[in-house]
């Protein structure tokens, strides 16, 4: 009988290594925009997770590297002129946290006209457009390949399902912070999406917006709710579609600039028109030199068969366990056998030329 101990925040990457190489494999064969380009997705240490309150200071251990501002963004149906950094100026920053399936966002804009007194689309907006799982192709019901299909059957069945889109409005006076386009509007409300914002102008007056928030990738997002939608896993290193938009609108509601961060206008509904994003390790000044970790899965239960797998830190030349039986190994990813039922304090101790630690962990290995 093959049987396993509860997930904790790590053992996704001891069960996700199959997938993450099939996902490496097929990113490599989908037509993503910019393919010579890949933006960076900073980690929060998960003492520090970003407070959402429109106050950016949480995110200023970001290095500057990891802003995307609104240079990179482009008008490839040349309807508009190239952003004015004069009149509208963008930057955007991206964070994840190890063990949550949850992307950060601090977006910091300076337009000279704020248009937010409709109660429709014309609003200046955000929007953005993830497919964790590089699913690709269409994501909206007018993109659907079968075009005999009929369209609420194409709204209903397909639209925002496995990558989703979100115009998030900047700012929302009277109206939800962001439509959620598609039938699956519980996406952004929480647990699944939080917003805050901080300006201090008027309709139609220049000035200084801040909005943080954070959103739930999915693979599965249906419109019966979240019973059966399935969460993007996120790992470190995992390679994600994500691409933005940014809509202005001047007086009287005309539409002043629509900017992509993707080469492709339809990015918008198409999910193999996103961008690369990869999911960073922790920055080195963020971490300790030397730390120990590790995880483990119970491979057969009746034979009490544990696999350990080393995921400590830093430069290791060394590592001893010690299985809370009496036993103990110095290979890196040890397996073993227990000759009785218990709980039992597992131990392992490493060491490297900047020191050493250890890290027990006490009856989470329980064999029967």
């Amino acid at each position: 009988m093959l049987t396993h101990m509860p997930i904790t925040k790590n053992k996704w990457l001891l069960w996700v290594f199959l997938s993450a190489t099939l996902i490496s494999l097929k990113s490599d064969l989908l037509a993503q925009s910019r393919a010579d380009t890949t933006f960076k997705v900073f980690q929060f240490p998960a003492n520090q997770i970003p407070r959402i309150d429109g106050n950016p200071s949480d995110w200023s251990m970001v290095p500057s590297n990891y802003i995307i501002g609104i240079d990179q963004l482009v008008d490839d149906n040349n309807n508009y002129p190239s952003p004015d950094s004069s009149t509208l100026d963008v930057k955007v920053k991206v964070g994840w946290v190890e063990g949550l399936n949850r992307l950060y966002f601090l977006y910091e804009a300076e337009d000279n006209f704020w248009h937010f007194n409709e109660t429709g689309l014309k609003n200046d907006t955000y929007e953005v457009v993830v497919d964790a799982d590089l699913s690709g192709g269409p994501l909206i019901d007018r993109f659907h390949p079968n075009k005999r299909l009929d369209k609420w059957d194409a709204y209903f069945s397909f639209h925002g399902v496995h990558a989703q889109n979100y115009h998030i409005f900047t700012p929302p006076v009277g109206k939800d912070w962001t439509l959620a386009w598609g039938p699956q509007s519980w996406i952004k409300e929480l647990p699944y999406a939080n917003a805050a914002y901080s300006y201090d102008f008027k309709h139609g007056e220049s000035g200084n917006l801040i909005l943080e928030f954070w959103i739930t990738p999915f693979d599965y997002a249906g419109p019966e709710g979240p019973e059966r939608a399935v969460e993007s896993v996120l790992y470190e290193n995992k390679l994600i579609g994500l691409a933005w938009a940014v809509l202005d609108y001047d007086e009287g509601g005309k539409q002043d600039g629509f900017w992509n961060l993707s080469d492709e206008h339809t990015m918008y509904g198409q999910a193999s028109e996103l961008v690369m994003f990869q999911l960073m390790p922790l920055e080195s000044d963020l971490r300790p030199a030397i730390e120990a970790n590790w995880d483990f899965i119970v491979i057969d239960m009746d034979r009490r068969k544990v696999a350990f797998k080393d995921q400590s830190y830093g430069e290791i030349t060394s590592w001893h366990w010690d299985f809370g039986d009496g036993t103990t190994s110095d290979e890196q990813h040890p397996i073993h056998s227990y000759d009785k039922p218990g709980l039992y304090v597992v131990v392992l101790h490493i060491e490297g030329p900047d020191g050493s630690d250890r890290l027990s962990k006490v009856w989470d290995v329980a064999i029967r």
